[in-house]
């Protein structure tokens, strides 16, 4: 059932194992030898097979960053690892070792063919990340509960699938609960699946199969809405408004505020309380859309500027190659009247008047670069004003509502208290809200200590937003600054180097006639 430890040492993978193997497996005659030379560069090799090696365990393959195949069969392999880096592998042979779970797979987004034949795994799991797989050879293993089959529903392009070998292929049932299933399925075992035999498994399988079918389909369900509120909750925080189209913040403002919550029991706090409610999560909802009406904002001027500044560089560029062009143009004929010329002071001048015409195109091009420079940098500067006016958002209606209401609560609060000192309560408080009525400090301690929690949750909702708003602000307008400088110093040595190789030309014409 799996690989026994030969008399041979086990090894691990080290670079001298690796270039012998690529050495090995590379190009042959003229080529082969020139690489051999020259050395080949593991990240060039997209095919690798180390089968047969007495390998232990996978390593130091992270430098073949663009392989496609690997082959690892037939060692002693234990676990499966190392691999990570590997994320353009289509096709993995780790058959004939001795591997006794699946895992170490999650970055191989692009497999396809996966071979795990002979080995000791006995639960088919931890391959979600493999979407792609189309072949799937897990033979000869230990296998044994018949559910590992439902598993392999979520691979939509599972073509081909082996299994015998393992306990589960000797059940009596196993062909038709496979086909059943797993109906994509092409290929089970190396034998093809005839249309009788799904049409059989079908029909014997059809009460599960539908009832299976509508729990994928619930799940299906709640992942797609999970996933649609993620993407709108991501929309949301681009516009750093989230949460805040609800009661969200006004939640958060009660959840710590023991004693708010105790005044909600008076009489006339609960009426009070509501329309208070009412009116906060109206102006949540207010900065919400403004929020993302601020975003759309935000966007069409993010595009509208990079828009601008492509126009501007694009004109610019045509008129450096306008010029280029002339000067080239020139630049022949200029040359060819140097080589002709048999008179020395002919011969002198013509070299002047060229190099002048090397300095006039290198002073032309650099005063293009120059005004695109201040262009763009004028171009920045009011982008950058815009958007700083478009990321000022504060929240002062909550405030102000919440002062408010701090008002309504503490004239209620002194009202029964007088009501109490008098005996004139109707109601009977609840017991844990009656040793605040003691006293007009008690009161007013009471009703500012919720009155604070509340003005501090507004304010810290307030800070992060503008915040993350300035902070989104201060780094892209970074960001643009520093594209330009970058932009800016590969043009500049962009057109030193065309004028150098200029100049170098008209020296080495200077040079011959110096020899001549």
């Amino acid at each position: 059932m799996h690989r026994l430890y030969n008399s041979l040492e086990p090894r691990v993978m080290d670079e001298d194992m690796l270039k012998l193997a690529v050495g090995e497996q590379g190009p042959r005659e003229e080529a082969g030898q020139l690489a051999r030379q020259e050395g080949i560069l593991f990240k060039d090799v997209l095919s690798l097979r180390l089968d047969f090696q007495n390998i232990l365990r996978i390593d130091s393959l992270w430098e073949f960053e663009n392989l496609t195949k690997l082959q690892l069969d037939n060692n002693i392999i234990e676990k499966i690892e190392g691999l990570e880096q590997l994320v353009h592998l289509v096709w993995l042979d780790l058959s004939f070792n001795n591997i006794e779970a699946i895992e170490g797979l999650d970055t191989l987004v692009n497999l396809e063919d996966l071979s795990l034949f002979n080995n000791r795994i006995s639960k088919i799991d931890s391959l979600d990340a493999l979407v792609k797989l189309q072949v799937l050879s897990l033979g000869n293993n230990q296998i044994g509960n018949m559910m590992n089959i439902i598993y392999l529903r979520r691979f939509k392009d599972l073509r081909t699938l082996s299994l015998s070998g393992n306990p589960i292929a000797e059940s009596e049932d196993y062909k038709m609960f496979v086909c059943a299933y797993l109906p994509d399925l092409v290929y089970l075992d190396f034998h093809r699946i005839d249309d009788h035999m799904k049409e059989m498994a079908e029909s014997k399988h059809q009460y599960s199969i539908d009832e299976l079918k509508h729990r994928e389909n619930l799940i299906q369900s709640r992942l797609e809405n999970e996933q649609a509120q993620q993407e709108e909750l991501e929309k949301h925080k681009a516009a750093f408004v989230e949460h805040l189209n609800g009661s969200f913040l006004f939640d958060s403002m009660y959840t710590e505020d023991m004693e708010g919550n105790k005044l909600a029991y008076l009489p006339g706090v609960s009426e009070l309380l509501q329309a208070y409610k009412d009116k906060f999560i109206i102006i949540c909802l207010n900065i919400f859309e403004y929020g993302l009406k601020q975003q759309e904002k935000r966007k069409l001027e993010l595009d509208t500027f990079y828009e601008c500044v492509q126009e501007a560089i694009q004109e610019n560029q045509e008129q450096g190659k306008h010029r280029i062009a002339k000067f080239e143009e020139k630049h022949l004929l200029s040359l060819n009247a140097i080589r002709d010329e048999s008179e020395l002071t002919n011969f002198e001048m013509k070299i002047v008047e060229y190099g002048k015409d090397i300095t006039e195109l290198f002073n032309v091009l650099m005063t293009l670069e120059m005004q695109l420079v201040e262009q763009l940098e004028e171009t920045i500067n009011m982008f950058e004003r815009n958007i700083i006016d478009l990321v000022a958002l504060f929240i002062e209606n909550c405030r102000d509502l919440e002062n408010h209401h701090h008002e309504k609560l503490l004239e209620i609060s002194i009202n029964t208290l007088e009501k109490i000192l008098k005996g004139d309560v109707d109601e009977d408080l609840p017991d844990d809200l009656r040793p605040l009525f003691v006293d007009k400090d008690t009161i007013f301690n009471a009703v500012g200590a919720s009155h604070d929690i509340h003005l501090l949750k507004i304010d810290n909702r307030e800070d992060e937003l503008v915040t993350r708003a300035n902070s989104w602000c201060t780094h892209l307008v970074d960001t643009i600054h520093k594209n330009e400088i970058m932009r800016n110093r590969r043009r500049v040595k962009e057109i030193n180097q065309y004028i150098d190789h200029m100049q170098n030309e008209l020296d080495s014409l200077e040079c011959s006639d110096v020899i001549d």
